[in-house]
This record gives structure tokens, sequence and C-alpha cells, in this order.
């Protein structure tokens, strides 16, 4: 006869044994049961968009495949041929409607759903499954038209409307390369890593009163996409380099890179920064 202390601890691991397929069991039955109730409670809304994503689940399979739910079947059939004709629907009208308010603000969109791009250096993705929409890296919890073009003029207002000489940009840029050389003693030309570059420009932006006290709202922010976008403005204008004669060339490539518009307005990977006489 065991002690009493081992003689329980036996029990408990017996029960356990006993208990852990049957919970698994009621846990999956369980949640069966509350995608059915889902089902419900989209159709009482007209929830198509839900009702799409939770019949083309998994979950939503096994329940077809369940003897004992094998009912659900026809019935899963003709809802998911509903939601998807209103799906399509909805889609065509939310491209329709982004197209045109997009009109409205004045600006030019290329469409290749669910991806969208306004001007160089806007782009945005529509996620059905989410509700959310993401432009550029900022994430809008919403797929309302009004709601994601306010946010791209938003965006165009921060990226192209702010005061920009090309000239003076590019001058800027070539000075914080020239003294990065000079600094780290390399050769004239030599390339340098854009993460590198990139940190450099932006300190090279930041006034003697930041680095006094280096208080948080004294920083003079310069994003990458405004960067990016600027650069883009810088080929546009086609004034072919420095004031001192540098011409400019960006080194494509992934290591350590960073994500920039190219001459002819594509995002690339770059991965290095130069100057070079010409």
């Amino acid at each position: 006869m065991p002690e009493p202390n081992e003689f329980l601890e036996n029990v408990q691991e017996n029960l356990k044994q006993i208990v852990q397929p049957f919970q698994r069991d009621l846990n999956q039955k369980q949640k069966k049961a509350d995608l059915i109730k889902q089902c419900i409670r989209c159709a009482e809304r007209d929830d198509f968009l839900q009702l799409d994503e939770l019949l083309k689940s998994k979950l939503a399979r096994d329940i077809c495949e369940d003897e004992t739910l094998e009912s659900c079947a026809p019935v899963f059939e003709t809802l998911g041929a509903y939601a998807d004709k209103k799906v399509e629907q909805y889609r065509m009208d939310l491209i329709e409607d982004l197209t045109q308010k997009c009109e409205e603000a004045g600006l030019e969109m290329e469409m290749d759903f669910p991806r969208f791009t306004v001007l160089k250096g806007i782009t945005g993705e529509i996620d059905f499954a989410s509700r959310s929409t993401k432009i550029n890296k900022k994430v809008l919890k919403s797929i309302d038209p009004r709601r994601i073009m306010a946010m791209v003029v938003r965006l165009k207002k921060q990226l192209y409307e702010k005061p920009y000489d090309p000239q003076a940009f590019i001058d800027a840029l070539c000075k914080v390369y020239l003294e990065l050389l000079e600094k780290e003693d390399l050769p004239a030309a030599r390339p340098v890593p854009m993460q590198h570059f990139y940190l450099a420009y932006v300190i090279s932006l930041q006034s003697k009163t930041f680095f006094q006290n280096m208080d948080k709202g004294k920083f003079n922010g310069y994003s990458l996409d405004q960067f990016s976008v600027d650069l883009w403005r810088y080929y546009q204008a086609g004034i072919g380099g420095s004031s001192q004669g540098y011409e400019l060339q960006l080194t494509p490539g992934r290591n350590k890179a960073l994500w920039l518009l190219d001459t002819q307005g594509e995002l690339r990977q770059i991965t290095a920064i130069s100057f070079h006489k010409s």
C-alpha cells in the first residue's frame, strides 16, 4: 500500500489524464459554438465583412466536416455566397469612392487593390480582415474612404508643402558627406553606409540650442519618408549636382539599407551614398 501522499498524487495524475482529452474536446466544441453564434450576430447586423472572414476560417471548415454539426454545411455555403457577393460589391464601391475623393482633393491615385499610391512616397494598403489601412508606416483603424483620404492629405502636407530648395538640399547633403569623409579619414568618393549618413544628416539639422539642452521638444525631426521625398524632388528639379560640382550617387543593396525613392520614383533599398566630382 503506497503512502497517503503518494496515493493522492497518483490519483491526481490519473484524473488529469482522464479529464484532459475530455476538456480538449469540450473546448473545441465551445469554439465551434462561439463561431456559429458570431455568424448569427453578423447575420442580424448584415455584417458581411465579418461573415466573410468567419466563414473562410479553418474553424468554419472544421464545423462543416463535423458529423454532429453537418446541417451547418449547407447554411454556411449559402451564407458564404451571400457574403462573397456583398464583399465584392463593397470592394468596388470602396475603390470608386476612394478614387473620387482623391480627384476631389486634386490628387491622382494609382490603384492596384488592395494597394494604392498617391504622389511619390505615399503608399497605402487596405486590409479588409483587420478593418485597417496602412499608409506608409502608419496604421489607420478604418477602411472608410473619407478617413483614408484625410490621412493621405495630412501626409501630403507634411511631405510636400514645407519650404524646399533642391540646391540647398543637395548642398547640405554633400557638406555632411564631405565632413564624414574627413572625420573618418576616408578617401574621396568612398561610399558611406546609408543608415550612418542619414543619422549624420539628421544631427546636422539640429540647432545649437538642442546640443546645449537635448530636450525632446527642441529636436528637429526629419523622417525617412521626408528624406525619400526630398531626394525625389531633387531628381525632379534636374539641377545636376551640388554648387561645388559634386554629383550624387546612391548604391542599391540590402546590407543595412534604407528604402528610398530612386531617380524613377521607385522605392529601392539603398545601402550607401557617395558624391563624385563631375
